[in-house]
């Protein structure tokens, strides 16, 4: 049987004064207890044991009870609370310290610290109700928070730590100063929220913990959107992160599986995995990303499968040993590269589709360590080159398809182009080209309609085989400078002008075509004349005949007798 117990400050027929005295009557009663309130403002500190339950007579906010000190509310046993508003000042504005506490309905107001702690091996259940300014603070504690608001909290807004399980549900953080829900060393469920305006990640999981969000709208943070560090784990799913600076981030070891997620409008890039960390991130969405739509770096290596990039500056870029896989992405109308892998990197791009990018394939500061695998990938509309290898990176190239540019696929420096099975179409300078000290290798290469289907120059080695150039404006071929190499079983049809210039350097075996090889002779350079310098007389340039000199004397004596004489 429950006591029931009546608090009204203007008094009554059986009515407390206050809330601490029906406490102090109904524990002395020792049984489970009810204690209704009448509206007004409670200038105490309650501190409540047994099974109690404290009820706004006339619905929430009816009642505020404010401390003198720091605690305005001190639970141990089998709490219940609803429509108080809870006031705090300097230490915990709520604690649990024992047993179990259920808050409905309530206010908590803390100008500062903790606005409700749950000790360890306490449970407490937050519903419908605000929380301002404070944290709240779950360590080593069970909770359940639904249909709540945080504002303003002047750190943390949800703090999970020490081992905690916390589900968060259908709630909505607001302008924490820190994280909207931090998780370290703990778990954490966040479902159906929203978290905008924080000034670091909005849910932050550290420290190994496990981060589960599912359903979530994340806008206006200053930092990630979701962030994990430190070996956490943890899921994201049909989450949409707006305006932050990276939308998903994963660093020191982390490891989320994140799937069909949108990212938009993120300032700086949309899915960010470095220093070790890894990651599986299915059927995503990077929108209009500010430098990078997928970023890897620093040891990261991430797995992305299916979703889309698009309108942003970077697609995917890879740098400072970062490495990747990435698979079955749609990639459009970006304003730099689609794909980068830059410094040591090492990438693999399998089922891409690239529409109306600059560039596709960019290696430009590709060191020895740089590599890049294509297979099945498809370049549509770019404006430069659909692949560029350069540097000392080695790119590989399997069922890659080029079409409507300028130059197909170029590699120049040091770097090397293995390419298989790719066809190139309608190019406006050039199909496939090779410079610098490059070495391009390619085997069943089709090129249709480029002004020149395979150009070679400075010392480039090229080593083709079973290739086809088709309908190209200038040539099939072009060879020039010391550019060397074999082209073996390859045929030229349909330009124009001419099959193959060929510098005398290049090899052609089996070559296919009806039209003409203009050969051209290699440039021999004349040997440069010798050149006599005495810096105390004068400087001469070729062959000395029939000359004399003299230099620092005061008198010269000369004779000549006949032109061949041998004295002379």
């Amino acid at each position: 049987m429950v006591a029931r117990y009546v608090v009204s400050p203007r008094g009554g027929r059986r009515a407390y004064p206050d809330i601490t005295s029906a406490l102090r009557a109904a524990a002395a009663r020792g049984r489970a207890a009810q204690i209704e309130i009448a509206p007004g403002h409670y200038g105490e500190t309650l501190f409540v044991q047994g099974e109690v339950r404290l009820t706004a007579l006339e619905g929430p906010g009816s009642v505020v009870v404010s401390g003198t000190g720091g605690t305005v509310l001190d639970t141990s046993g089998s709490v219940h609370v609803h429509g108080l508003a809870l006031t705090g000042r300097d230490a915990d504005a709520v604690a649990c310290r024992a047993g179990t506490l259920t808050l409905e309905h309530t206010e908590i107001r803390a100008s500062g610290g903790v606005a409700l702690n749950a000790r360890p091996r306490t449970s407490v259940t937050l519903r419908d109700s605000v929380v301002l300014h404070g944290r709240t603070l779950f360590a080593g504690s069970a909770g359940l928070v639904e249909r709540c608001r945080f504002t303003d909290a002047a750190d943390n807004a949800i703090a999970v730590i020490e081992g905690a399980r916390v589900a968060v549900r259908g709630s909505r953080i607001e302008g924490s100063r820190i994280h909207g829900v931090r998780v370290c060393d703990a778990g954490a469920e966040v479902t159906g929220c929203e978290l905008t305006g924080t000034g670091h990640a909005a849910l932050m999981a550290d420290s190994r913990a496990e981060l589960t969000v599912a359903d979530c709208a994340i806008t206006a943070v200053h930092a990630e959107g979701i962030m994990f560090i430190e070996q956490s784990r943890g899921s994201v799913d049909n989450t949409r992160v707006t305006d932050a600076r990276h939308g998903i981030g994963a660093a020191s070891g982390a490891d989320p599986v994140v799937r069909g997620c949108v990212l938009t409008d993120c300032h700086d890039t949309g899915i960010n995995v470095q220093t070790s960390a890894r990651g599986r991130f299915e059927d995503c969405q990077v929108l209009r990303a500010g430098n990078v739509a997928v970023f890897s770096t620093q040891g990261g290596a991430p797995e992305v499968r299916g979703g889309r990039i698009s309108e942003g500056n970077v697609g995917i870029a890879l740098t400072d040993g970062g490495r990747g896989r990435f698979t079955g992405i749609g990639i459009e109308d970006l304003t730099a590269s689609a794909l980068r892998v830059w410094n040591g990197s090492k990438g693999v791009f399998e089922h891409i589709r690239v529409d109306r990018c600059p560039q596709g394939l960019d290696t430009t500061q590709g060191d020895g360590g740089t590599a890049a695998d294509l297979t099945d990938v498809v370049f549509r509309d770019f404006e430069v080159t659909a692949v560029t290898a350069l540097g000392q990176s080695r790119v590989t190239l399997r069922d890659v398809k080029a079409e409507r540019g300028v130059v197909g696929f170029g590699v120049g420096e040091e770097a090397q182009l293995l390419v298989h099975d790719c066809d190139i179409s309608a190019m406006s300078v050039g199909g496939a080209v090779a410079y610098g000290r490059a070495k391009l290798a390619a085997k069943n290469l089709t090129v249709r309609g480029a002004g020149t289907g395979l150009i070679g120059s400075g010392s480039a080695y090229l080593d083709l085989a079973d290739s086809e150039f088709t309908d190209c404006a200038t040539m099939g071929a072009a060879f020039t400078d010391e550019c060397g190499g074999r082209v073996v079983n390859c045929a030229v049809d349909g330009a124009p002008g001419a099959a193959v210039l060929d510098n005398g350097r290049v090899e052609l075996v089996a070559l296919r075509t009806s039209l003409p090889v203009v050969h051209k002779t290699v440039h021999t350079v004349e040997p440069t004349p010798t050149v006599i310098n005495n810096y105390n007389g004068p400087v001469i340039y070729g062959p000395v005949i029939h000359s004399q000199f003299s230099w620092n004397n005061d008198n010269v004596s000369q004779q000549q007798t006949g032109r061949d004489d041998p004295s002379t």
